[in-house]
């Protein structure tokens, strides 16, 4: 029997880190979690639609039974609910999401996640398991993306260099120009391509036009993008501005702003009381360097338990 929004909602309370849990109230966070868990994790447990839609665009020949989210006793009293996946919405890159659970896992209950996930999902070959911890790891898995966040007030209160600033962005004028930026980063460290991407011009364009888009200036000349997004599903529900974009120039890079641009952005937000919050690959190195630096505080992270 799948649990009730309210029950998921605590149950995902239970495994945030400690900090978190002080600087938002239990009972707020409590009912944002549970219209998450309604919204997604058990809309995709019971909607057949919905799952047909998904099997005709992800995994067409398969049944679409086979996309419904689980609410499964994986055992050593541990539950969790699975859900396929897929990576940007790539067909070839499935995996099932263990996200939900009744409790963290422990490395004793990884073989028996990888059954189960195999028994359920099998069908679509999916490549590992994701799962959430707020711990630094868990023996036998692989960090995937950190989440890093501090709340608005204290990262306001930092400073930042002289020259350097945000101005409200209208347009994604520089697009091109932050494109290159990505090149340039991609060619120097070819693994970049699968820790971190451009966001898309349409995504960008869309926090331009809520207001949350900024240009990062050094001197008043065009030095990147900074942007946010309120996004709940990706805040841990947390009432949270979403770090979008960060991005610098090649030209405005090695000279130390990297760890200002987190400052500035919180500085530039519009509402003091919300969390900053963003995901960051374990293996990107400079820029996990550069949000700690900044203050933001590493509260757990998605690991991919591999499956063969």
């Amino acid at each position: 029997m799948i649990p009730s929004a309210e029950e998921l909602a605590r149950y995902t309370l239970e495994r945030q880190h400690p900090i978190t849990r002080t600087w938002v109230d239990d009972a707020q966070r409590l009912a944002t979690l549970a219209e998450e868990h309604a919204a997604l994790d058990i809309l995709l447990a019971e909607d057949l639609e919905i799952a047909t839609q998904r099997t005709e665009r992800l995994a067409p020949g398969t049944p679409p039974e086979a996309m419904l989210n689980r609410w499964i006793a994986v055992g050593n009293d541990l539950h969790a609910m699975l859900g396929m996946r897929f990576e940007n919405l790539n067909p070839t890159r499935p995996f099932v999401d263990a996200t939900p659970m009744s409790r963290s896992p422990k490395p004793s209950d990884l073989p028996a996640l990888a059954a189960a996930a195999q028994e359920h999902y099998g069908i679509h070959h999916p490549l590992y398991v994701r799962l959430w911890s707020a711990d630094a790891g868990i023996p036998g898995t692989v960090p995937d993306r950190r989440f890093l966040a501090a709340p608005i007030r204290e990262l306001r209160a930092r400073d930042v260099p002289p020259g350097l600033a945000l101005r409200p962005a209208k347009t994604v004028d520089h697009y091109d120009e932050a494109r290159r930026a990505y090149a340039a980063v991609d060619a120097d460290h070819p693994h970049h391509r699968e820790e971190a991407t451009i966001q898309d011009r349409e995504d960008l364009q869309e926090a331009a036009d809520e207001g949350l888009l900024f240009d990062v200036t050094v001197n008043d000349e065009w030095a990147g993008y900074a942007a946010a997004i309120i996004k709940p599903d990706d805040a841990l529900g947390l009432p949270a501005y979403v770090v979008r974009e960060l991005v610098l120039a090649p030209q405005h890079r090695g000279h130390g702003y990297g760890p200002h641009l987190s400052a500035l952005l919180a500085q530039s937000l519009p509402d003091p009381t919300r969390i900053l919050i963003g995901t960051i690959h374990e293996a990107n190195h400079g820029a996990r360097t550069a949000a700690l630096k900044s203050g933001r505080q590493d509260i757990g992270g998605w690991l991919q338990l591999p499956l063969s």
